[in-house]
């Protein structure tokens, strides 16, 4: 009877091992829902971030506003008859400082 009981046991533990650590056991299952899960979190960021590109991209080919702001705020064009004031920190250390000479300045028609 002893031994039947442990056939039966041993059975049973060889028939639990694929359930739980084959090839389609669960513990295998759940790593790749997790890692499923990593890979839509990264996808939704990256959905996010092209939609901004994309409205940023239509924004540069129909207007000239959002041209005009970068040149303003990027290379620091100012318009024609416009007067560039640049305020400094004085506690900035003076390397971090870029001066830009009075009347080198380009103009933004």
């Amino acid at each position: 009877m002893r031994l039947i009981t442990v056939s039966f046991a041993v059975l049973l533990l060889l028939i639990q091992y694929p359930l739980w650590l084959g090839k389609g056991g669960w513990l295998r299952v759940w790593e790749f829902e997790r890692q499923v899960a990593q890979a839509q979190g990264r996808n939704e960021k990256l959905r996010e971030r092209n939609a901004k590109l994309e409205s940023e991209v239509s924004d540069l080919k129909t207007g000239t506003d959002s041209v005009e702001e970068r040149a303003r705020f990027e290379l620091g064009m100012i318009k024609k008859d416009e007067i560039f004031v640049q305020i400094l920190d004085p506690r900035a250390p003076a390397s971090s400082v870029a001066a830009m000479p009075a009347g080198n300045s380009p103009d933004l028609h």
